[in-house]
């Protein structure tokens, strides 16, 4: 048996899904007094099993508690279970553990501040059996001086990450990500369907895509450097030549059943850099603002 701690730093899990388990679990794992709880309750019993003290509401188990992690599949459950609290929470910190939209951050960061208490928002990168593992990745946006008060606990689910002080920055961040693999994934799945439907052997292929990709990964941090720095150099090819690619690339995508990437879109905004005598420069131009 693990010794629980007896100070008064008392963490909330609101929800019993597989992330709050995990954190749950991972918390008492290490000593500390967690109370637990979940709209179904009998989805609390492993947890109470393990050490975990079950709450009748979430009025109860956050008002008992210093930090409450709100571990619920939407921001629609976060604003429901932050309408059942009605009084003053000064003092204590609320973290949103969830995927959502920066607007659906903003409101709950705003609902939270009603009630006197810090707010966090947190984008989960990793699946629920990392939770604990330096392999896990937890976004934290919002009050600084509260990640900064409950860090040290925060690091016993991952290796914490602040990204700014807005309440809607862990939101952006994390969906941002998810995007970015949405993106190469379903550019990947185009690609496949593409060369199956020529007749083209989609194994032989997919050891070039992935030589592609790597392209993609390795110039990442140059990329990044020629967006901050407002420099955009041809590279491989300069926009002109890239526009003439897309347009094959939009021709040989019609009709399929991903669509054709939004590359129309692309080669518009080419287009009018093209038309301001910027045929010369590189890719990253096209996200430029001058």
């Amino acid at each position: 048996m693990t010794e629980r701690k007896t100070s008064d730093h008392r963490i909330a899990v609101i929800g019993a899904g597989a992330i709050g388990s995990a954190v749950a679990r991972r918390l008492l794992a290490h000593g500390h007094d967690v109370v637990a709880w979940n709209r179904t309750p009998s989805r609390l019993d492993p947890l109470a099993a393990a050490g975990a003290r079950p709450a009748g509401s979430v009025r109860e188990a956050v008002s008992s508690a210093t930090l409450a992690l709100f571990t619920l599949t939407d921001y629609v459950a976060v604003q429901q279970c932050l309408a059942e609290l009605d009084e003053d929470l000064s003092g204590r910190t609320i973290v949103a553990m969830c995927t959502g939209t920066p607007d659906d951050a903003e409101r709950a960061a705003q609902r939270v501040a009603a009630l006197g208490a810090s707010y966090l928002g947190a984008g989960i990168q990793t699946s629920p059996e990392m939770i604990g593992t330096d392999a896990a990745t937890i976004l934290y946006g919002g009050s600084r001086s509260a990640f900064q008060r409950h860090r040290a606990l925060l690091g016993l689910l991952s290796t914490p990450h602040f990204v700014g002080e807005a309440p809607q920055a862990a939101a952006i961040w994390d969906l941002t990500l998810f995007g970015l693999w949405y993106d190469a994934q379903l550019g990947l799945l185009r690609a496949l369907d593409t060369v199956r439907a020529a007749g083209i052997d989609v194994a032989e292929f997919t050891d070039t895509a992935v030589k592609q990709l790597g392209h993609v990964v390795t110039g990442a941090p140059g990329t990044a450097s020629e967006l901050l720095k407002a420099t955009y150099p041809a590279g491989p090819a300069t926009l002109a030549e890239h526009l003439t690619v897309i347009r094959h690339l939009t021709r040989l995508r019609d009709g399929q059943t991903l669509g054709d990437g939004g590359l129309p879109t692309v080669a518009a905004r080419i287009e009018t850099l093209i038309a301001q005598r910027r045929e010369s420069e590189g890719l990253t131009a096209t996200i430029a603002t001058r």
